[in-house]
């Protein structure tokens, strides 16, 4: 309870740095069926107000009671994705007023789009109905998506941010010379224009996180982790604006959208006045819409669709799925856990300009529908745990992005 108290809002505008999207301190839901119906709701409302503008849907009962053969279309979340013994595939689509199949045929050129689709995300059908009319043969599917058109905003001046994630203090893996070595570029001359830091969660190691950690474990005590993690924050120079979220070895509740930490830890970490805002937010930086999100869905995205389509070796993939689909944990149930609320936080309702993850711990980096999509690699060399489920981390990178031109560099320091 005390991770979701309310916390005081922080003067979140400040200059050149605004903070939006935020749920901290917001937390309505209370763990009961009706809540979790409620977020559902808010996300096929926004989704499909994305959708609308494309296609000319009914609602699932409507399509119900149309003639055969008619033309038609749906907005729905997928309810369920299965083939059929003669490899078609039949989508199922629910929205507020019940479900609707739709059935792929494999000689309509849509393999590629049905292997990219997660359960629970929000997609729209075109297509025609059967002659009994109880299904929808589909001709084409739509993710919400980001539109090709979209133009990013860029700083009136030449000011760069540092994106990093990952820093995993109190683990006997944490690089702290690699840390050291960034601390001190960043008080260089040719690190003038670093400004800002977006730091994108997993500040500390944590306890308990994975079986066996306390062995991999250089301080064992959760606070203490927090404490050496704000003296290592303090070697950067004392007027840099720093934004962090918090990520799933952090001390706040696992479950997603993530609220930004309690006063508690919020005390110990209250170095250089850095923001401490939710798990995902959107950072307003010097006209630059950056969304930030820790990255636990990636898991998923990578598990579940084809490897050429998300990859460890390529994160920035995955985060194109998200960015298609519009939201930054689509498939519920899995290994992402959601929280309900009465807003779905994890929607991407405003097109970003910048989309920020850590957590898997590579590097990776490209342009999707001209939005900047960054995995920031991490500050920990492999651990046990890591080796064992044969994850090659990228450690010791800072990405630092021009805020005028959107362009980035990589900078190694390990």
């Amino acid at each position: 309870a005390a991770q979701t108290a309310a916390v005081p809002q922080r003067g979140l505008d400040v200059g050149d740095l605004g903070v939006g999207n935020t749920m901290t301190g917001r937390s309505t839901g209370t763990g009961e069926y009706s809540d979790f119906v409620t977020t559902f709701r808010d996300r096929y409302e926004r989704l499909s107000k994305v959708l609308r503008g494309r296609v000319n849907h009914r609602p699932a009962e409507a399509i119900a009671n149309m003639p055969g053969g008619s033309d038609a279309a749906m907005i729905g979340l997928v309810n369920d994705v299965r083939s059929t013994k003669s490899g078609h595939w039949l989508v199922e689509l629910e929205d507020t007023t019940g479900t609707f199949p739709a059935l792929v045929m494999k000689d309509k050129g849509l393999a590629d789009v049905v292997d990219e689709i997660l359960l629970d995300e929000c997609v729209a059908v075109e297509g025609t109905l059967a002659d009994d009319a109880g299904i929808l043969f589909a001709d084409s599917l739509h993710f919400p998506d980001v539109p090709r058109t979209h133009n990013p905003g860029g700083a009136d001046r030449h000011v760069q941010a540092a994106l990093i994630s990952d820093v995993h203090v109190g683990s006997d893996e944490f690089m702290a010379d690699a840390w050291h070595s960034f601390a001190d570029w960043l008080h260089t001359p040719e690190a003038d224009p670093v400004e800002y830091i977006l730091l994108a969660g997993d500040m500390v190691e944590g306890v308990g996180v994975y079986p066996d950690q306390d062995e991999e474990l250089d301080i064992v005590d959760i606070y203490e982790q927090y404490e050496a993690f704000a003296e290592h924050l303090k070697e950067v120079p004392a007027d840099t604006e720093i934004v962090m979220i918090p990520g799933n070895h952090d001390a706040v509740r696992l479950a997603e959208p993530q609220p930004g930490f309690n006063d508690e830890i919020r005390a110990i970490m209250d170095v250089h006045d850095a923001r401490i805002v939710s798990n995902p937010a959107t950072v307003s930086v010097e006209g630059v819409e950056v969304l930030m999100y820790h990255g636990v869905s990636l898991d998923e995205v990578i598990a579940e669709l084809p490897e050429e389509k998300a990859s460890y070796d390529e994160p920035h993939k995955a985060m194109y799925q998200l960015l298609k689909k519009r939201h930054v944990a689509p498939q519920f149930g899995g290994h992402t856990r959601v929280a309900p609320e009465e807003r779905d936080y994890l929607v991407i309702e405003d097109v970003p300009d910048v989309f920020h993850t850590g957590h898997v711990h590579k590097l990776g980096w490209g342009k999707y529908h001209n939005v900047l999509a960054v995995n920031s690699g991490c500050w920990q060399a492999q651990t046990d745990f890591q080796k064992s489920v044969n994850i090659h981390p990228d450690a010791g990178y800072a990405p630092i992005l021009d805020l005028d031109t959107l362009d980035m560099t990589v900078r190694k320091f390990s």
